[in-house]
């Protein structure tokens, strides 16, 4: 079964380029011009995923961004933006969005991305059940992943730095929660890409630095150590102080 992409793109040309090369790639393409239709779509249709410009008229992707998940609804959306300032890729982030592509952009990099929302947000199959044992096993030591101060709950998809609980995206949960299972570890820019995004972008991609910068302004706190640091060159590692 294909999957289903709603495309809300207000430039006429760009949109039914975007649409032909999804369709030849396999996808179910909706595509819209603005944002009030988008969101009209996205509630009759349900797709997968959504490609949203970030500037339309009437309602941008910004705001539809919003209100969806405002509604609780999670599907995975990435934005389309000729924006090029970190401030408003970190707006895009911060209204809910997953992932961003930066105009003009190669259509293999949006397939990419697309391919790595969708691998995210497909439903992990349930673990066998265990095989029955005549004494009871002691419980395991706990879900939770802790290091740095920082506590994980992968199951509940909660995090908190000492008493206070971190409100993460999805992204911004799974570059934590990997950067904890490896603290004082430096992982490598191309190791992160590969495990978060499934793709590696290159070096001029500006995508992790965003990202990690955006983490960093929510577990941060005044007078408290910085816990991500950077490995200028390399990567980014976890550790206190």
């Amino acid at each position: 079964m294909p999957h289903t992409v709603l495309l809300a793109e207000d430039d006429r040309a760009i949109r039914n380029a975007l649409e032909r090369a999804l369709t030849l790639e396999g996808y179910r393409v909706t595509a819209v011009a603005d944002g009030v239709e988008a969101l009209a779509q996205a509630h009759r249709s349900r797709p997968d995923v959504l490609v949203l410009d970030v500037m339309m008229p009437g309602i941008d992707g910004l705001q539809v961004c919003r209100v969806l998940r405002a509604e609780g609804d999670r599907t995975p959306v990435l934005m389309l933006t000729a924006l090029v300032e970190t401030a408003d890729r970190i707006a895009g982030l911060d209204a809910g969005a997953d992932d961003y592509v930066v105009k003009p952009f190669d259509v293999e990099e949006v397939f990419a991305r697309l391919r790595a929302l969708l691998r995210r947000a497909a439903p992990v199959a349930p673990a066998p059940a265990p095989e029955p044992v005549p004494e009871p096993k002691p419980e395991p030591s706990g879900r939770f992943v802790e290091a740095a101060g920082l506590r994980m709950d992968p199951q509940a998809r909660r995090a908190w730095r000492g008493g206070r609980e971190l409100e993460l995206t999805r992204t911004e949960f799974e570059l934590l929660e990997l950067l904890i299972r490896h603290a004082g570890v430096v992982l490598e820019h191309a190791t992160i890409y590969d495990r978060i995004w499934g793709y590696d972008f290159g070096p001029g991609s500006k995508n992790l630095a965003v990202y990690v910068g955006y983490l960093r302004r929510k577990l941060d706190e005044p007078g408290a150590p910085q816990l991500i640091h950077t490995v200028r060159g390399v990567g980014y590692v976890l550790r206190e102080g």
